[in-house]
């Protein structure tokens, strides 16, 4: 815990020292930390600001409210992304010369490693995307995109925009044909992006330029030649960003389109398995998009 200095004001009041500065020639620079000879052992007597050791995870959907400490200047994230995008379900026949497999939900757009300026005691508001629902039209329809995750300071302004993943979708089938089109769900973008802070923090941080990046599309899906032949869904895609999960993969005979790990997109589905009810029948339903994180630290640049 970081140590606490007081002096007596001069009504003989201790009031804590919030700055300490002194004059090197001609110019005042601000201590970061100041210690004091107790018997010949130095102790520390003042700090800044107190970096904390490791990050705070975010991964509440919705809207999430920080109040940046006394002390802290900037607002450092080792990842956000938003939500993955659902898969698309599989389908099946009555002698359509073909079956189709259902597309895979995209990634949510992110941004890594990448500070900006915050002033001490305003609101950080970090909203989580979630995952997309995965889609449940046979011969038309659409999955759910992801929710956007986005960074706000009540001071700062808008800091970014990371979209998520768009949802697959199919359409113009027909139970007796023609077959459907099957289509991707496409990666988020990241927009609105502010410019950043770079340096050392005084903890000795070293905080660079940072990046962010769109995400990918899923799998694109598709039809097989011939009455009852079976697809397999295909797979979402994966969060390529730290804190992210595996695509969901794509459904088969035996299993359904898996869900997204976090910010990745729902595997879709297959089509002509084997008849299984507990499976969806004829063709097996898609997974759903995983839900977006940040993760974040407030930090001292100097």
């Amino acid at each position: 815990m970081a140590a606490k200095t007081f002096v007596k004001d001069a009504t003989l009041a201790w009031r804590e020292i919030q700055e300490i500065h002194v004059k090197d020639s001609s110019t005042w620079r601000a201590v970061q930390e100041a210690y004091v000879n107790d018997n010949g052992t130095w102790r520390q007597v003042f700090v800044a600001y107190q970096e904390p050791a490791s990050f705070t995870t975010v991964s509440s959907v919705g809207s999430n409210a920080y109040v940046v400490p006394q002390g802290a200047n900037a607002i450092f994230f080792e990842y956000a992304f938003g939500g993955g995008g659902g898969g698309q379900r599989g389908a099946d026949y009555d002698k359509a010369g073909g079956e189709s497999a259902g597309g895979g939900g995209g990634s949510g757009a992110r941004v890594n490693n990448k500070a900006w300026s915050v002033t001490e005691g305003e609101t950080i508001t970090i909203v989580i995307g979630g995952g997309g629902a995965a889609g449940t039209g046979v011969y038309s329809g659409s999955s759910g995109a992801g929710g956007n995750t986005t960074i706000t300071g009540s001071s700062a302004g808008l800091l970014g925009v990371f979209s998520g993943g768009g949802g697959a979708s199919c359409s113009g089938g027909g139970v007796q044909g023609p077959l459907r089109s099957n289509s991707a769900g496409g990666g988020g973008a990241a927009t609105n992006v502010a410019g950043g802070v770079t340096g050392t923090t005084n903890a000795g941080t070293v905080i660079g330029s940072g990046s962010h990046n769109n995400g990918a599309a899923g799998g694109a899906g598709g039809n097989c030649g011939g009455d009852n032949c079976l697809i397999n869904g295909s797979a979402g895609a994966p969060q390529s960003s730290p804190g992210g999960g595996s695509g969901g993969a794509g459904g088969t005979n035996s299993s359904i389109g898996q869900p997204g790990g976090l910010g990745a997109g729902g595997g879709g589905g297959a089509g002509q398995i084997s008849y299984n009810p507990s499976l969806g029948g004829g063709s097996t339903p898609g997974g759903p998009g995983g839900n977006g994180r940040a993760s974040f630290k407030f930090v001292r640049i100097v």
